[in-house]
């Protein structure tokens, strides 16, 4: 059964999708089957999976509206090596069709329902707003991977998410749990970098991940050719600090699994 995550953060520009679409294929090169869904109406995980969002048959619209399965929407990422469930500019209209429809909070719950035992795990890119395509990803997934830069008005905004994501949890999903956050952008030569960092480790503790992703070009240019860094320049710092972050996420699983059955 997958375990499904949100990547999730309610502030733009924090490397959310880069996050998705890196951590998809680290996880790929460890033998792991892989789902990402595209659901941010911008489609940059879609473009940036190597699936041109303008000329789309089905996209996660379709699903969500009951327009068509998920395994009819879904394309193959050449260069990751996962399947993808891609978004183009048609998703904004389903904030406002889901809004009439039942269950409007679950829709991508039942539609994942029948692929979950496809794939060991699912990540969602979300859009940078608590809208009800967050919500229903948030209602999904088992745990949210938070990515944030070590600033101060990242940090100011991360008590609001978190607190989203706990009554969200409270109504909707009792089993969601903030399963990690992620250092993004990450310069150790700014002292704010380093203090913030520290806060976060205080605070979090072990929900902290040890990999952090650097400032890196390569990250940056990746996304332009349809690749994850990975391929792009998989000796870059940025690809090096993903395939950490991918055996850290796999390490927690299996953990996590042995302290269950305990």
């Amino acid at each position: 059964m997958a375990k499904v995550f949100a990547i999730a953060n309610q502030k733009g520009g924090v490397g959310k999708t880069t996050t998705c679409i890196n951590l998809a294929a680290s996880l790929v090169a460890t033998k792991r089957r892989v789902l990402l869904i595209d659901l941010d109406p911008q489609g940059n995980a879609t473009m940036g999976s190597g699936v041109d969002k303008h000329s789309l048959e089905h996209s996660i619209y379709d699903v969500l509206i009951g327009e068509c399965s998920l395994v009819e929407a879904m394309q193959y990422s050449e260069h990751g090596g996962y399947q993808l469930l891609p978004a183009n500019r048609d998703l904004t209209a389903a904030e406002v069709s889901l809004l009439e429809m039942n269950m409007k909070e679950s829709r991508l719950l039942n539609a994942l329902a029948p692929i979950r035992e496809n794939y060991d795990y699912i990540l969602i890119d979300c859009p940078p707003a608590l809208s009800m395509l967050t919500i229903n990803a948030l209602v999904a997934a088992d745990g949210v991977i938070i990515p944030m830069q070590c600033e101060y008005f990242a940090l100011e905004g991360l008590s609001d998410l978190v607190n989203s994501i706990q009554r969200i949890g409270a109504l909707l999903n009792p089993k969601l749990k903030i399963e990690g956050l992620l250092r993004t952008m990450y310069d150790p030569r700014i002292s704010l970098t380093n203090d913030v960092s520290a806060q976060l480790k205080q605070h979090f503790g072990d929900k902290l991940y040890d990999a952090v992703i650097p400032r890196n070009v390569r990250l940056a240019e990746a996304p332009s050719f349809g690749m994850p860094a990975l391929v792009y320049d998989k000796n870059s710092r940025g690809a090096i600090a993903y395939l950490a972050l991918a055996g850290e996420l796999v390490r927690r699983q299996r953990t996590n699994a042995r302290t269950a059955t305990a």
